[in-house]
């Protein structure tokens, strides 16, 4: 399984509550360039998967109008339930991107690339990805990273 984690591209800073923050200008074409970058390498049967906060619902939509919002994947969301939402390690589909939070999706980049031994939350930059694969070596389930960026790389 790939499991590729988004982080929401820049969101307004005050909005009527924390779910219906919207993305900025500047999030809008974040969004956009870093969609661009994942249309052209995710496989086709790819299952995205988006918080229910306005801001990662229209950073997914700069991908795909075939997404799937999760509650379990709202802010402050615990690494059990994203891993359980996607279905870690053998996964809903090949590929599934979390459209999400922080800190939560550089707790679960921490726990799944440091075998469970870091509990910290990585950072990520505003519509960074994070791109992991799952696989099996010696008996043992392991997350590999073959991609890490940010909007300004793509």
């Amino acid at each position: 399984m790939h499991l590729i984690l988004w982080r929401h591209a820049e969101a307004e800073d005050i909005a009527a509550s924390d779910l219906a923050r919207q993305l900025t200008t500047r999030g809008r074409k974040q969004a956009q360039n870093v969609a661009r970058w994942l249309r052209t390498r995710l496989p086709e049967d790819a299952v995205i998967l988006a918080s229910p906060a306005a801001r990662t619902i229209q950073t997914a939509e700069a991908l795909t109008d075939q997404y799937r919002v999760v509650r379990e994947l709202a802010p402050d969301a615990s690494v059990e339930q994203v891993l359980s939402a996607v279905g870690w390690p053998d996964g809903l589909a090949s590929a599934v991107v979390v459209v999400g939070h922080q800190p939560t999706l550089g707790e679960v980049a921490a726990r799944l690339l440091s075998g469970g031994a870091d509990s910290r939350s990585w950072a990520m930059k505003k519509a960074g990805v994070l791109w992991l694969a799952s696989r099996e070596r010696n008996g043992d389930d392991q997350a590999v990273l073959h991609a890490a960026i940010t909007p300004d790389l793509v």
